[in-house]
């Protein structure tokens, strides 16, 4: 790759004693700068601004998982992942009114029709999809194991060469022993590198809060809304249909996000805290909070810029590479992200922002814009009223997250309501999720009929009918009628892959 490191000097770089000293070094000077930046108001904006990643993996004719080469992401419109089948559309940031919003839906799918017509040309497609479940013809193990040792480095044949990833990839097998174990429901995996991590994908939206005061209002928010939201969305029940020996015991059992365990115990395999790197993160007392958690977390392949790497960065981010590529290995299911370009504001501007990284991919445009609306929505309207949602304990809220990852739409759930009642009762959360997501939504000054229109996808899911149920679903009646369970698992995969990222949303299918 053109201006990259070599990437067996990438980690010794990465590795060097002197490096990681000067990186840490440089990270807390930058972050100083940041906390005397938000105390003095210089990360306050003029609007509330949103905007979206979408990961998406491709296809073949076949269904199979397939490599997408790299003239694909030279004409535009996607970015690269982890793997080499991984592809990443991102709608740029607007500002959060109705013509923001209106202009966010006509990006994303903008960008997933761009990524699409480039992949149509080499053979192949995307799918919206937070799993992939049929194999490349050399099967899981193969692919995933893949392997070559360059003078000692590991390099995964199906990552993506950059060396961020290589040495990432080596930092954590060294931590962990050279294996990354992923034991769940129906099979333990084994592999030598952190690819298994590229199984899963998912959606994030992102929330500019104009007011760095009130950034932890909206956070610790957001935290407690996370597990209702998942339990609405959940995506991903299934490994590849080759991972798993014929028991049908898997469909229950297995849970309905097995792309968090995944991505969790393939990046905190040695993670010298308990807690992991990977992690649902604790409550903020103050903005600079966000700034402190990036300094203490543990340091991962450490890069030092060379005055030429600002990239895309905003030219605030520019002035803060070490500081924003540590960010980037700051693993948490919501974090902050400090100093993208404000919408509407002068080159010179800053920002703070809340992503939103709980989610799975969901089946289509119109599914995954509808789950974004709902959570800025949400998140906007709750801090407006006021509402008392974070009265409600903060290990509650992990482990209403936790519960819905393992047991999707049927999880137990932990809410506060506006009286400051606690409750578990799903219609009573519910009926608070979209009456406060309204309220978010009429203060961006959108009208209740487009409203409606926005919410209606993933409102009418609150009867259970989840993308991971479908799946389950779909798998049971197969095994049912004397599929084994990887012929089941293949057979729901290409049911969905024919449905997936068209125009009828996910509860019509």
């Amino acid at each position: 790759m053109g201006g990259h490191p070599d990437p067996v000097d990438a980690v010794a770089r990465s590795t060097d004693p002197d490096v990681r000293a000067e990186f840490d070094r440089r990270v807390r000077e930058q972050a100083q700068r940041i906390r005397d930046d938000i105390r003095s108001g210089r990360l306050d904006t003029d609007e509330f601004a949103v905007g979206m990643e979408l990961e998406a993996y491709a296809t073949d004719a076949d269904d199979r998982l397939a490599r997408i080469p790299e003239r694909v992401f030279e004409r535009g419109g996607c970015a690269k992942e982890l793997g080499v089948h991984n592809l990443e559309v991102n709608s740029p940031a607007t500002v959060f009114d109705a013509a923001g919003v209106a202009e966010q839906a006509d990006r994303i799918t903008a960008s997933v029709d761009t990524a699409a017509d480039a992949l149509a040309d080499e053979g192949i497609a995307p799918v919206l999809d937070a799993m992939w479940t049929i194999p490349p013809a050399e099967g899981t193990d193969a692919y995933l194991g893949s392997i070559e040792d360059r003078d000692g480095v590991t390099v995964a044949t199906n990552m993506r060469h950059h060396p961020r990833y290589i040495a990432l990839d080596n930092e954590i097998l060294e931590r962990s022993g050279g294996a990354i174990t992923l034991d769940v429901p129906g099979t333990c995996l084994v592999y030598p590198t952190i690819l298994v991590e590229s199984l899963a994908t998912s959606i994030q939206p992102h929330l500019q809060i104009p007011d760095a005061g009130a950034f932890p209002d909206y956070f610790n928010a957001a935290l407690r809304t996370a597990g209702p939201i998942l339990a609405l969305s959940s995506n991903s029940p299934f490994l590849p249909a080759d991972c798993y020996d014929d028991d049908p015991d898997v469909i229950s059992a297995t849970p309905h996000e097995l792309r968090v365990h995944v991505f969790e115990k393939s990046i905190n395999a040695g993670a010298p805290r308990s807690e992991g790197k990977v992690r649902f993160p604790s409550d903020l007392d103050h903005a600079t909070d966000v700034v402190d958690r990036v300094v203490a977390d543990e340091t991962y392949a450490p890069v030092l810029a060379d005055g030429d790497d600002g990239g895309d960065a905003s030219p605030y981010r520019a002035t803060l590479p070490e500081y924003d590529h540590k960010r980037g290995v700051h693993w948490r299911w919501v974090r902050g992200v400090v100093g993208g370009q404000p919408v509407g504001t002068e080159d010179a501007g800053a920002s703070l922002r809340i992503e939103y990284r709980p989610l799975p991919t969901q089946p289509t445009v119109r599914d995954t814009v509808s789950v974004q609306v709902l959570v800025v929505g949400l998140l906007r309207g709750l801090v407006a009223a006021g509402h008392p949602l974070t009265d409600l304990p903060w290990t509650d809220a992990r482990d209403c997250f936790y519960d819905a990852v393992d047991r999707g739409p049927d999880a137990d759930l932990a809410w506060v309501t506006a009286d400051g009642d606690r409750t578990d009762d799903p219609e009573t959360i519910y009926d608070e999720v979209f009456a406060f997501a309204r309220r978010g939504l009429r203060e961006a000054g959108l009208d209740d009929g487009v409203v409606d229109a926005y919410l209606d996808p993933i409102e009418r899911r609150r009867d259970g009918t989840v993308p991971s149920a479908w799946k389950k679903a779909r798998v049971r009646e197969a095994v049912a009628d004397g599929a084994t369970l990887s012929e089941a698992i293949e057979a729901m995969q290409r049911a969905y892959i024919e449905r997936a990222g068209g125009e009828t949303v996910f509860v019509d299918w």
